[in-house]
């Protein structure tokens, strides 16, 4: 195994790492809207997306990956009622690639964020 991190992406704010690469398979950590640069959210459910999915690509690119590399996800959201708009950015991100992708409402994310997502992705 081996502990992959970028600082393109926020450091653990816990004992863990941002991914593990085991082999072909990559499984990162949740990626809250944490700006890397300056350790904050930024405001809005779309603007926290977004820079989630930034998180995401940086440790993507970082361990050898592609997006197109994903092949499963995991959306944590604040409140369901922002499902439309986390859609919206998660499709731009993604473009046609569409990985399996699982989407929960949870009672509390860290920091007080609103999303958090996390990949599993695997070089073929």
């Amino acid at each position: 195994m081996i502990i992959r991190h970028t600082d393109k992406a926020p450091a653990a704010i816990g004992p863990y790492s941002q991914a593990i690469q085991a082999g072909d398979l990559l499984m990162t950590s949740g990626q809250l809207g944490v700006d890397p640069a300056t350790g904050e959210l930024p405001e809005g459910v779309q603007a926290q997306t977004e820079q989630s999915l930034k998180n995401v690509g940086a440790i993507l690119e970082a361990s050898g990956f592609k997006k197109t590399d994903v092949v499963k996800t995991t959306v944590f959201i604040k409140n369901m009622n922002d499902f439309a708009a986390v859609n919206q950015i998660y499709a731009a991100f993604f473009g046609d690639h569409k990985p399996a992708r699982s989407c929960v409402e949870v009672a509390r994310l860290p920091k007080d964020g609103l999303v958090e997502i996390e990949v599993t992705a695997v070089k073929e």
